[in-house]
This record gives structure tokens, C-alpha cells and sequence, in this order.
């Protein structure tokens, strides 16, 4: 059986619990990390890591693992079938990371599970919260596993669970938004590819955008929007896409699809990320399009923010309030990724010729002029929001 009390319990075994985890083992903050999977993920899903995520990650010490494993890419490119758009470089970034390190999802979980291990930490598997309460000196979250049913008392309880998240919703949090019409496709493909391997390009269509990037094993990564599209995609449905809306020029061909899921897309926010003893992060903070990459990365930001935040008011440096400005810092950060998704997602969908020919303009000036672009690769590249990661002093 687990411990029947802790002092932080992490919901959640992701990027963003792992995250957490390290933080406070670091800070030798006691906490429980469950998860209700029995063994960690084994597709790829999330796979971009952006400069500010590699600078937030560098107190961890698993920045270069991750760049070890992962593909550096320096452009990233908005296409229009054969026309480029909007061409953006990161090899200029104001960072030690002047680049996109492409790195599927479960390698980035596999670094971070190795450095928790590394410090003593774990991961309790199989173990699902099934009910939370609070009160004004700690909360209970029951939880089932192998064992049995147990209560685990906790002065903390962070969501790191996801979308449907049950602590949220024990909390009382209100989840803002509204779901994303249609379906999406993410699929890791062995593909010929006539743009070569150096670039993220996103590809404009009527039907809806496609993005198409390079992975470290020789692979690529298609997510694209598909109305209903099959549970798990094959061959002939990602080749349809590219050829509808990709590159009509050289050979493009997919040869075979290494994995696929599909998913429907929403896009939330949190009303808050705490409710008294209950704070939120990543997925449970905030989900939308996943143009531009910035889902797993503005949750793992969230996570050593909050990992920082904890250590500090668990240690008693701090008090209890500091943590309200937790919310104050992230949430207004992912209310600019949300923005930035949604922009990207629906200029990408833009019907109509004279609206194309107007979006299409659009990008061109960007490009045509430096500062602008610049502003675009700051928000990109997360740079543009490490405001959102100081404490104050």
C-alpha cells in the first residue's frame, strides 16, 4: 500500500507530473506521484520541444538528454502547397537553444522517469484517484489500485491527470471553452519526402492544415485536421492528405505508418489554476490545436514554475498565498498559446479566394519584414513568455 500521507500528491505521470516530481525531489519536498496506467506511454504524441522549455528544464538536469536524443531543426515553415508562405529561423533565438528539438513524446517521459529514479523518486503505477475533498488543512484523494481502496491524506493535491481531469473537477474549477469542429490524425510515418528533413512545415488548406516534421529515428510526424477520420489512420488516409494539401512538386510518398490515433480537439481554460489545496497543471490547465507545438510545452513550464512555487511555501519560506501566484503568472500564458493555436489553426482553414489571397499577403509582409518575423519565432520558440516563469522576489 501507498503512504497514507504526504505532503504534495502528483495526479498524473506525463511530462508535467514527471516535471513536478523531479523539481521537488530535488528540493526534498516529500510527494506521491500515481499514475493509473500500469507502464508509461509508448507512442510518441507531443514531439516539440521549444528553446524556453529547454531553458526552464536546465535546473532539472535533463536538458541535454533530451537534446542528446532529440533532431534539431532550425526553420520552421507556413506553406501553401508549393509556395512558402512565411519562413521562419530559429537559428537567431536570444537562447542556448537556438533551434526546435524534435523528440517524440515517450522519449521525453523516458529522460525525465530516468532522472526521478536517478534522485530516489518514482512512479506508483496502476493507482487511479477515484474521489478528492479538501478542507483548510489539507486534502483526501481516494485511490484504487491492485491492493485495494486507500485514502491518502496530502496537504496538496496537483492535477496533472489531463483534460477530464477529476481533480479539477472536485475542485469546482470551471474548464472554459469549447471543442474544435471535425477530427484530427497524428501519425508517425516512413515516408519519401521531397522538403527534405530540415524543417517543421506547416501546410495551409481549405480542407485544413497539415503539419509534417522530421523525427530523430528517420521517421516524420503528420498531425493533420480530417473530418472523421478513422480510429487508426493508415497508408492510403495520410497519403491522401498530403496529397491533397501538401507539396505537388518531387515525390511524396508514405511507405508506412509506424503508429496513428486519432483525436477531437478542444480548446479550454481553466477559470483557475488553484482552488484552496488543489492546483492545476498542463492538460488540466488548458488544451487546444496543436499548431505550433506548444501543448506539452507550456504544461512542462507549468510544472517547474509550480515544482519552484511549492518547494518554497513547503519548506516555509513562503506562505500558503505565495501559491496564488501561480495562476497569476501561467494562466495568462496559456490564454497566449490558446490565441496563437487558434490564429494559426484558423488561417490555415481560411475558405474563399479572396481571403486566401489576403492571408497569403499577410504572411509575406511578416516575412518581408524582420521585427515582425522576430515576434513570431519569440512566440514560437516560448521565448516570448519567460515573464510568465519569474517569481517575484
Amino acid at each position: 500500500m501507498l503512504p497514507n500521507r504526504t505532503e504534495v500528491l502528483i495526479v498524473g505521470a506525463g511530462p508535467t507530473g514527471l516535471a513536478l516530481a523531479v523539481s521537488l525531489r530535488q528540493a526534498g519536498v516529500d510527494h506521491l506521484l500515481i499514475d493509473r496506467l500500469p507502464q508509461g506511454q509508448n507512442t510518441s504524441r507531443a514531439a516539440v520541444i521549444h528553446a524556453h522549455t529547454l531553458e526552464t528544464l536546465e535546473p532539472l538536469g535533463v536538458t541535454e538528454a533530451l537534446i542528446a536524443r532529440g533532431l534539431k531543426l532550425r526553420r520552421f515553415a507556413i506553406r501553401d502547397r508549393d509556395h512558402a508562405r512565411l519562413q521562419l529561423r530559429f537559428d537567431n533565438l536570444p537562447s542556448s537553444y537556438p533551434y526546435i528539438l524534435m523528440l517524440p513524446q515517450d522519449e521525453t517521459e523516458r529522460v525525465l522517469g530516468a532522472r526521478l529514479a536517478a534522485l530516489g523518486g518514482e512512479v506508483h503505477r496502476g493507482v487511479t484517484a477515484t474521489a478528492a475533498t479538501q478542507g483548510p488543512a489539507g486534502a483526501r484523494v481516494t485511490v484504487a489500485s491492485a491492493e485495494g481502496e486507500q485514502e491518502i491524506e496530502a496537504r496538496y493535491v496537483v492535477a496533472g491527470d489531463g483534460m477530464r481531469s477529476l481533480v479539477r473537477e472536485a475542485a469546482g474549477i470551471g474548464f472554459d471553452g469549447e471543442p474544435h469542429e471535425g477530427s484530427f490524425v497524428l501519425a508517425d510515418v516512413r515516408m519519401r519526402w521531397a522538403l527534405g528533413r530540415d524543417e517543421v512545415s506547416l501546410f495551409f488548406s481549405p480542407g485544413g492544415m497539415v503539419v509534417v516534421a522530421p523525427l530523430p529515428n528517420g521517421s516524420f510526424r503528420v498531425v493533420a485536421a480530417m473530418e472523421d477520420a478513422p480510429e487508426l489512420p493508415g497508408p492510403a488516409d495520410i497519403q491522401a492528405l498530403v496529397d491533397a494539401r501538401g507539396p505537388t512538386a518531387g515525390e511524396n510518398r508514405v511507405e508506412e505508418v509506424l503508429w496513428s490515433s486519432r483525436f477531437r480537439l478542444h480548446h479550454r481554460i481553466a477559470r483557475s489554476y488553484r482552488a484552496g489545496r488543489f492546483l492545476l497543471m498542463g492538460d488540466a490547465a488548458h488544451v487546444h490545436s496543436p499548431a505550433g507545438g506548444q501543448g506539452m510545452n507550456t504544461g512542462i513550464v507549468d510544472a517547474v514554475v509550480l515544482g519552484r512555487m511549492l518547494a518554497e511555501v513547503v519548506t516555509g519560506n513562503r506562505p500558503d498565498a505565495w501559491l496564488d501566484r501561480y495562476g497569476e503568472l501561467r494562466r495568462p500564458a496559456a490564454a497566449e498559446v490558446i490565441a496563437l493555436a487558434s490564429r494559426l489553426t484558423a488561417m490555415a482553414t481560411t475558405r474563399g479566394a479572396a481571403r486566401q489571397t489576403l492571408r497569403n499577403a499577410m504572411l509575406s509582409l511578416v516575412g518581408a519584414l524582420p521585427p515582425a518575423r522576430h515576434r513570431v519565432e519569440m512566440s514560437l520558440s516560448g521565448l516570448a513568455r519567460r515573464d510568465a516563469t519569474r517569481l517575484a522576489a
